[in-house]
């Protein structure tokens, strides 16, 4: 309750700062937006083609508190607010050993918490933003820099997943990672080695479970940037419906099977229904159709084994190999029609447009 208090005198505060590229967390704001700019950098005209895909280690856990209170203290003055969020910072983390006194991170599971990350992560935010202002803003400043040698490029955050876009070289990219490892260290933070890496846009990148990569269009010479559901997470509903189709789920009746895996390949359809998925939803939806098909087979097996026609006589609709039973019938993935994200930019509401005087 105090947290979310305290959210709704925070928020607009710093809403009123946040960088236009930071879209974790924020209200009005969603993962497909990150997506959609990535899309229109990488895309010709502006061929922003190098990536600095990046991932910060334990970000929730590691944000360094004397920093996150420097940036609250320059924007809030109510010594009360402050007391407040100082104390949830300091609140003992919960261990199998007990309750340990927290130096680092931000409240475990707190519904503050991404607002706090999202206000010390603000510092690589303005950096980023500083630079663009500016040595790049203008198509004369970039044109200039390339001239010279110099490499373009801009950020797009979602929480503690990042990329910097670069128009430019290989070398502009990786110097970036230094960079971005000086200004995280002032906030206690640093790069997930693992996680972060230089690639171009025609390797491909996972972002957010999309891959984004640069193909040539089939039958043409033309390449184009598309978005797609990343492998990790097509397998991650692939072992969701298999999950639901376990021999522990046999009690089961089978619409309410059907309805749980229609819940699951929907939700995830919906997510991914902005990229190149059609033929993806199709795998997804064979995968779970073969599942439910063995699932109903050991149920009502009888003894000597349910055939394919009795299966289809008992539990499709007529004349077809569609799923249905008692008025509930198999959906899957593919009813779930394919459309086009719009790139929204700048016309992205903002819900607090104007600066809010800071508190006391």
């Amino acid at each position: 309750m105090v947290q979310a208090a305290l959210k709704l005198v925070l928020e607009p505060i710093f809403e009123a700062d946040f960088q236009p590229f930071s879209y974790g967390f924020r209200p009005g704001r969603r993962q497909h937006d990150a997506i959609a700019e990535i899309h229109h950098l990488a895309k010709e005209p502006s061929n922003y083609c190098w990536v600095l895909e990046a991932d910060i280690k334990a970000c929730f856990d590691e944000i360094g508190h004397v920093p996150l209170m420097d940036r609250l203290r320059a924007r809030v003055k109510d010594k009360r607010v402050l007391a407040l969020v100082k104390a949830f910072l300091k609140a003992g983390i919960m261990t199998p050993d007990g309750e340990e006194e927290s130096s680092s991170g931000t409240p475990q599971g707190g519904i503050l918490s991404p607002l706090l990350a999202n206000i010390a992560l603000s510092a690589l935010d303005d950096h980023f933003a500083g630079q663009w202002q500016m040595l790049m803003k203008t198509s004369s400043q970039r044109q200039a820099r390339r001239r010279r040698g110099l490499g373009n490029w801009k950020m797009i955050r979602f929480a503690d997943d990042f990329v910097v876009m670069v128009h430019g070289e290989r070398q502009h990219a990786e110097a970036l990672r230094e960079e971005v490892a000086g200004v995280l260290a002032t906030l206690g933070l640093r790069l997930a080695p693992e996680k972060t890496r230089v690639v171009h846009i025609d390797e491909g990148f996972d972002f957010l479970s999309i891959t984004i990569r640069r193909m040539r269009k089939r039958g043409t010479s033309k390449h184009y940037v598309y978005t797609k559901p990343s492998k990790k997470a097509i397998q991650a509903v692939k072992d969701k419906v298999s999950a639901k189709t376990y021999r522990s789920t046999l009690h089961q009746e089978p619409e309410e099977l059907i309805a749980s895996i229609n819940d699951t390949l929907t939700g995830w359809a919906n997510y991914h229904r902005h990229g190149v998925a059609k033929a993806v939803f199709g795998t997804v939806d064979h995968h779970a159709w073969g599942r439910i098909m063995r699932w109903l087979r050991r149920k009502y097996d009888g003894g000597s084994g349910l055939s394919m026609p009795e299966l289809r006589r008992r539990f499709c609709v007529p004349g077809t190999w569609k799923f249905a039973y008692n008025g509930v019938a198999f959906t899957g993935a593919a009813s779930i029609k394919i459309e086009r994200y719009r790139y929204r930019g700048t016309l992205i509401p903002n819900q607090y447009p104007e600066p809010s005087a800071t508190s006391g």
